[in-house]
């Protein structure tokens, strides 16, 4: 068994890779850990069907991914599923009572709510607050031309909704179950003595990682 942990978060992990791949080499299957980063634990095993489990913990979220390897020469390289275009996904929105516009983020497991980093756009104006324990941010102006989401617990990226109805002031979201998943869009890494080299998903963008056997 793999040293993945479940998520802390309790979110639902879509771990998907159907693709095929040139047959490894043997030596490089088994386990390799993020080396010199304290206080991170990470990690990604090789496995001998050409699939790879990666995992990432710091602080109270577990992240984790998966994929297909393929080795050419010094060279590795992984590869997820395609990673979908946003985080969230508008439920519901309409016009409610009042001149401010609410968001409203909802989701099974409560501590999370307070951890959404919203943005609202309106002509050049962009206004950004964090959701409360509640999962609410009301902002006092009365319509949007884009809002803007991102979890602050995986802050990889923003997911953005253009607003077609300039008369809804409510607007509800749910998080994507993938939205704790890394994702290897091609990332190719180098082989060392003593296992390999390369850029770390979640990690610095441009810096070189070390992933070594234990």
């Amino acid at each position: 068994m793999f040293f993945i942990r479940p998520l802390a978060t309790g979110l639902v992990i879509c771990l998907l890779a159907s693709q095929s791949v040139a047959q490894p080499t043997k030596k490089m299957t088994g386990e390799y850990y993020l080396s010199g980063v304290r206080e991170v634990g990470s990690g990604i095993k090789l496995n001998a069907d050409a699939t790879f489990e990666f995992f990432f913990s710091y602080g109270a979220l577990d992240r984790m991914g998966q994929g297909t390897w393929q080795q050419q020469g010094n060279q590795l390289t992984l590869t997820s599923r395609p990673r979908p275009p946003k985080d969230f996904a508008l439920i519901t929105s309409k016009t409610i009572p009042g001149n401010k516009l609410t968001i409203r983020i909802v989701d099974p497991n409560k501590q999370l709510l307070r951890y959404v980093e919203c943005a609202v756009k309106t002509g050049t104006n962009i206004q950004r607050e964090m959701t409360n324990s509640e999962g609410e941010v009301r902002i006092a102006q009365p319509s949007a031309e884009a809002i803007s989401l991102r979890f602050e617990l995986c802050p990889d990226r923003y997911s953005v909704f253009q607003i077609d109805n300039k008369a809804h002031n409510y607007f509800e979201f749910r998080f994507e179950p993938w939205i704790a998943e890394a994702f290897f869009d091609n990332v190719t890494y180098t082989l060392t003595e003593t296992g390999f080299e390369g850029p770390h998903p979640l990690l610095e963008p441009g810096k070189i990682y070390s992933f070594e056997r234990p």
